[in-house]
């Protein structure tokens, strides 16, 4: 009772108000007058305070805001995780005060906090032979934490044989522009878009580090064996596709011509999409249209300059934070064929956009009553659009046409 009627109602509250100091004492107000009223024996005490205790933790936990409950949750059973992309590796699914399925054995231990956590999730191009999973996630250590892509075999139990393959190189101590997407090409090599950690933004424009990079390599870790763009530049690393990105958010393969397009986070305003392709510069922090926060005063130049790319389609003044994205290849949805659709965090919207080639036409806004953070976006096999939010109650919903 106290997380059916006082959870909904604190969240409420806390949504509006942010009053959590007067949440938690009202929780522990109804923890004493549950105690006292269950406590005439000893046998008659331990179990409904048990039972009423586990309610109101579910209950206080339900009314706090994603990333502080999904922490505390991981506290509790001794797995600290953030998942706001891998929902099929959720060790627990969260959802009105129920549990929704048992933890996945197998995850290594993960670096919860902030932007970071566990973070993009893909099945192999031969999962149906293999049974592997990829993932990647902050991965602890000494020096800070580094992003980390890992493999492993799902089963009934959870994940076996996990082995990290690849992890970004320096360890940084922060929690914040961990990106991180993964896209198999057709050759079924591995392209990783990862994010410049924040404070090491200028890192993103040289070769050496992995700093707002997206790096391409074979399914053992290695860099690709042909087609590298920097393989033999002294000093550059040799899995580095492409450099000059900020914090990707949402990636895809063309499914017409194969290549990676991306979408990635601006600061203030300067989101961008792009097609990445090998050996290109795109810009951060160098040329940018996004602003510095607050202030509003330029970083870098707005382009185009010789030597970076311009985007495709940027957002000025106010960034939408385009995340998840998918092609539409069916014909489920009438006219929607070849578009390309986007979550948004900030705008709380999904995307989608008309595109002529390269070319995009014409913007759509939909679902703006939702108002829910669309983490990811995905077109299933069955042709439908499946969305998946960002929320103290995040859903996986189906687009119906």
């Amino acid at each position: 009772l106290p997380q059916l009627i006082v959870g909904p109602l604190a969240g409420a509250w806390t949504d509006r108000h942010d009053k959590r100091r007067l949440l938690i004492a009202v929780q522990g107000i109804l923890a004493v007058q549950a105690l006292v009223l269950a406590g005439l024996t000893a046998f008659e005490l331990i179990g409904p305070a048990l039972i009423v205790a586990m309610s109101l933790l579910l209950g206080v936990l339900n009314a706090f805001d994603t990333p502080l409950r999904q922490s505390l949750i991981g506290s509790f059973v001794g797995r600290r995780e953030d998942l706001p992309n891998a929902l099929a590796l959720n060790a627990m699914l969260f959802n009105a005060g129920r549990f929704v399925g048992p933890p996945l054995a197998g995850v290594p231990a993960v670096d919860a906090g902030g932007q970071c956590g566990l973070l993009d999730v893909a099945v192999d191009p031969r999962f149906a032979d293999n049974g592997r999973v990829w993932f990647t996630f902050a991965e602890p250590g000494d020096g800070g934490n580094t992003v980390a892509l890992a493999a492993g075999r799902l089963g009934p139990q959870g994940l076996s044989d996990v082995q990290v393959v690849f992890r970004q190189q320096p360890r940084v101590r922060s929690t914040l522009h961990c990106g991180s997407r993964i896209v198999f090409d057709r050759e079924g090599r591995v392209l990783l878009g990862l994010g410049d950690r924040f404070s090491r933004k200028d890192d993103a424009q040289t070769l050496d580090n992995h700093m707002g990079k997206v790096v391409r390599l074979q399914p053992d870790g290695r860099a690709a064996a042909t087609g590298n763009p920097f393989a033999g530049t002294p000093g550059a690393l040799p899995e580095v596709f492409s450099r000059g990105h900020r914090n990707i958010q949402g990636a895809a393969l063309h499914p017409g011509t194969g290549e990676l397009w991306a979408v990635e986070h601006g600061p203030q305003g300067g989101d961008e999409l792009n097609v990445v392709e090998a050996g290109r510069n795109y810009g951060w922090p160098l040329v940018t249209y996004g602003r510095n926060y607050g202030i509003g005063t330029r970083i870098g130049e707005e382009g185009p300059r010789p030597g970076f790319e311009q985007p495709l389609r940027h957002w000025v003044p106010t960034s939408v934070a385009p995340s998840g994205m998918a092609f539409v290849t069916g014909d489920r949805y009438p006219g929607w064929k070849g578009s390309l659709l986007v979550g948004t965090l900030r705008a709380q919207v999904l995307l989608r956009l008309t595109l002529d080639g390269r070319k995009v036409l014409a913007e759509e806004r939909l679902l703006q009553g939702l108002r829910e953070r669309i983490r990811d976006v995905r077109e299933g096999p069955d042709g439908f659009v499946y969305l998946l939010t960002d929320s103290a109650d995040g859903r996986v919903l189906r687009l119906q046409p």
